[in-house]
C-alpha cells in the first residue's frame, strides 16, 4: 500500500511539473505572438488532461496485478475517455462560431498529447516490472 501511494503521489508531481512547465510555455508563445492568452478555455484543458492522466494512472496501477494482459486496453479505454471529454466540455464551446480555430485546437491538445506522452512512459514502466 506504501509503495503504491509512494508511486501515485510521484507520477502525480512529475506530471504536475511537466504540465505546468507546458502550460507557462504555451501562455508564453500566445503572448509572444499577441494572441488571446486565456481564452479557449485553456486552463480547464490543462486541468482536465492533468486530472484524468491521474485517474488513468491510479486504475493502471491498481488493475496491474490482476489484469497485466489487458492493461493496455485499460489504457487505451482511459484515452478514450479523454476524447468524451473533449466532445462534452470543449468541442460545443469551440464550434460555437462554426470552427476550431488554430488556437482552440491546440488549446485542448497541447495538454492532451503532454499527458499522453507522460502516461505511456509510465505504462511501459509499469508493463516491465
Amino acid at each position: 500500500m506504501i509503495n503504491m501511494n509512494k508511486s501515485i503521489i510521484s507520477f502525480s508531481i512529475k506530471l504536475l511539473l511537466i504540465i505546468g512547465v507546458t502550460f507557462g510555455v504555451h501562455i508564453l508563445i500566445l503572448f509572444l505572438i499577441s494572441a488571446p492568452i486565456f481564452e479557449n478555455r485553456i486552463i480547464l484543458a490543462y486541468v482536465v488532461n492533468f486530472i484524468l492522466a491521474i485517474a488513468i494512472y491510479i486504475t493502471l496501477y491498481k488493475l496491474k496485478i490482476k489484469y497485466l494482459d489487458i492493461l493496455g486496453f485499460i489504457f487505451m479505454g482511459g484515452s478514450l475517455l479523454k476524447f468524451v471529454a473533449y466532445f462534452i466540455f470543449f468541442y460545443p464551446f469551440y464550434r460555437e462560431n462554426g470552427t476550431i480555430s488554430s488556437f482552440e485546437a491546440t488549446s485542448f491538445l497541447a495538454p492532451y498529447i503532454v499527458c499522453l506522452i507522460f502516461e505511456t512512459f509510465h505504462l511501459i514502466k509499469l508493463l516491465n516490472k
